[in-house]
């Protein structure tokens, strides 16, 4: 396979993933706006965070209009990327389609991000398609149209770059320890369980590169971007640190909101939980479905990236794995892990795998299409069967 030269990215992969993350939002113009689970939320804080820039507050903390009035310290705890972006989107474009445009965006974003990281191995190809499909893969469809979790949307775009630079940790060492601790710190701006993730994943890749290379300067690389990433945040983590203890922070991982309420296929006594956890378990079987057997069909990209293939297909491994209750122990132990509250969102991982195992080992493409289209049925189906989006 021949890898990519082009050093940009130029028109026809930019309009691609364009019109792939235009395509998500062809509903829109018949069915007005998706209000997922947190629209609200997101929606009053670009609100909220655009009046106090008008006062003059450029950097607020509190949220008054929460709770009848009562306000909340919301913008203290929520990282500042997502609220403040969407604020300024809405300065700019009408009200109506400020969400549209946010969606669009962060969609653009993780395609790209994507792009960067597979043009090494594909040809051009092939890596605009890997692109487009991570822009628009189902979990992304399923935040779009379900969550509406926009700081999550944003934070997905970090993900290809995270695996990125840390192929450039192991081949520059101390050299990438300035580009990924910025990754790092934008992970922690941008959503903390995306960034509990990132952080456990950036564990994982390192750990798995040191022993292969058995090189303990790695670790230390490793541990480095993760200090001065979080220095790098400190004005948002310190604060948010702090003042924990005068709020209940333990709300976070309430009934309904801990992990062990949110494995695949788990029940509880709250039907709607339980329907839209349906609806993710076999959006997560389809994707670790796919992920395995292309990754198997992938025979002779494996012959000459082996150790990218096991790097993925672990990571792949591992992001499936934890979804299932069979891990619940793991997720009460590790720290802080519990408050990503929700298994499932390692899809946010195991996507881009899906996209790189799903480009490689399916060559044809009349079968990538085949496949395209059974996702969108089982979207289709979740949609009109068990749970529609409001």
């Amino acid at each position: 396979m021949r890898p990519a030269t082009d050093g940009t990215l130029f028109w026809a992969p930019l309009l691609t993933i364009a019109a792939a993350a235009l395509a998500v939002e062809v509903p829109f113009l018949f069915k007005g706006m998706p209000s997922g689970h947190d629209v609200e939320f997101h929606l009053y804080s670009w609100l909220e965070a655009l009046s106090q820039w008008k006062q003059g507050m450029f950097f607020p903390r509190w949220a008054a209009w929460a709770h009848f009035g009562y306000g909340e310290p919301r913008f203290l705890f929520y990282p500042p990327a997502s609220w403040t972006l969407g604020a300024l989107i809405s300065a700019v474009f009408p009200w109506s389609v400020a969400s549209a445009v946010y969606i669009w965006g962060a969609l653009m974003l993780g395609g790209a991000s994507m792009f960067l990281l597979v043009r090494r191995w594909f040809d051009r190809r092939d890596a605009i398609f890997a692109a487009a499909l991570y822009a628009v893969n189902p979990y992304h469809l399923v935040i779009v149209y379900w969550r509406s979790a926009f700081a999550e949307l944003l934070a997905s775009c970090l993900v290809p770059l995270l695996l990125l630079l840390v192929l450039k940790a192991v081949e520059e060492n101390w050299r990438a320890v300035v580009p990924l601790s910025l990754l790092l710190a934008a992970a922690w701006l941008t959503n903390a369980p995306a960034a509990v993730m990132i952080h456990y994943s950036l564990a994982l890749l390192v750990v798995f590169f040191a022993w292969q290379r058995r090189s303990l300067r790695l670790l230390l690389v490793g541990a480095a971007a993760v200090a001065v990433g979080a220095g790098l945040s400190a004005f948002y983590l310190l604060p948010a640190v702090y003042e924990q203890k005068w709020v209940n922070i333990a709300e976070a991982v309430s009934a309904g909101s801990r992990p062990q309420d949110n494995f695949l296929f788990i029940h509880t006594t709250d039907p709607d939980h339980d329907a839209f956890n349906r609806i993710i378990s076999w959006v997560a079987v389809l994707e670790i479905a796919v992920t395995l057997a292309a990754a198997w069909a992938a025979k002779s990209w494996r012959g000459k990236n082996r150790v990218l293939w096991s790097v993925s297909l672990g990571w792949a491994l591992v992001c499936s794995v934890v979804m299932f209750p069979v891990t619940a122990l793991v997720w009460r132990v590790l720290p802080k892990l519990e408050f990503m509250q929700f298994p499932w969102r390692w899809l946010l991982c195991l996507s881009m795998m899906f996209s790189i195992f799903l480009t490689v080992g399916v060559r044809r493409w009349w079968m990538r299409a085949v496949i395209c289209v059974v996702t969108l049925a089982v979207i289709a189906v979740a949609w009109q069967r068990i749970q529609p989006p409001w």
